[in-house]
């Protein structure tokens, strides 16, 4: 959700009220998060991505699909469906539908890296069965931020053709609602995803599919990849706070 982040449109950072020089009359602070939260996603998506191509390498006997299947089983769940779906790390869980989507390498290989990211969406299924509390907090959150989205996209809207017919101070407000509203569900997720992941090592440890050094480097695969939800509710809440400071600004003018 740390897309909402970088949409946010510049040109209401050249209106904010508490002034501060800037490049081409963008506010500084708008400009610093910014920086540093594209700065910091960077930095862990090519962590991530150069540590999934060198897991990659490392064999294990079954493919991230058969993993799914096997830890599913031995979990006792029966009624989630193992897919593999089109791109590059876009595995995910569905609980809507009750699939585990794997990405086509993840869903074919047969390696520390497609173990450790299958295993983790069955964590989620787990979690799914079991009725884990911050899972489905965050599924009651999603139809809140699918009308942040829209409102975001309005707010760009008017943005590019120039009405202001709300002004200026009244959108600002719309989006640190919407800014709450996202970032409240980046920070849902994060215990979501670090439990995943800790089912999924407890499971990939009991089962013997990896010896120690394995397990450790799925273990460090896994950590990386939620780094990058932990990047997302960074540069979200930061966001957030400069927003906040731009109305508390205002006001007190």
């Amino acid at each position: 959700m740390s897309v909402f982040v970088t949409m946010i449109p510049a040109w209401l950072a050249q209106t904010t009220p508490t002034g501060g020089s800037g490049f081409m009359g963008i506010h500084m602070g708008y400009l610093l998060v910014m920086g540093g939260t594209m700065l910091l996603s960077f930095l862990i998506s090519s962590t991530l991505k150069r540590r999934f191509h060198e897991y990659s390498q490392i064999p294990l006997r079954i493919t991230g699909a058969q993993v799914a299947e096997l830890m599913l089983r031995q979990n006792g769940i029966y009624d989630v469906k193992v897919m593999h779906t089109p791109g590059h790390l876009t595995d995910h869980y569905d609980p809507t539908n009750k699939t585990v989507n794997l990405s086509e390498a993840v869903y074919h290989q047969n390696s520390v890296a497609a173990a450790a990211v299958a295993a983790h969406e069955c964590g989620h299924a787990v979690q799914h069965q079991t009725a884990y509390a911050w899972l489905g907090f965050r599924s009651r959150m999603v139809p809140m931020v699918n009308i942040a989205s829209q409102l975001m996209n309005v707010v760009m809207l008017l943005g590019v053709v120039g009405m202001f017919a709300l002004g200026n101070g009244a959108l600002i407000w719309v989006i640190v609602a919407c800014l709450g509203v996202t970032t409240a569900f980046a920070l849902v997720t994060l215990p979501v995803e670090f439990d995943a992941s800790r089912r999924a090592m407890v499971w990939l440890e009991s089962s013997g599919l990896a010896n120690s050094m394995e397990h450790d480097r799925a273990k460090n695969a896994l950590f990386w990849a939620a780094m990058t939800y932990v990047a997302g509710a960074i540069g979200s809440a930061a966001m957030l706070v400069y927003y906040l400071m731009q109305v508390m600004g205002s006001r007190r003018e």
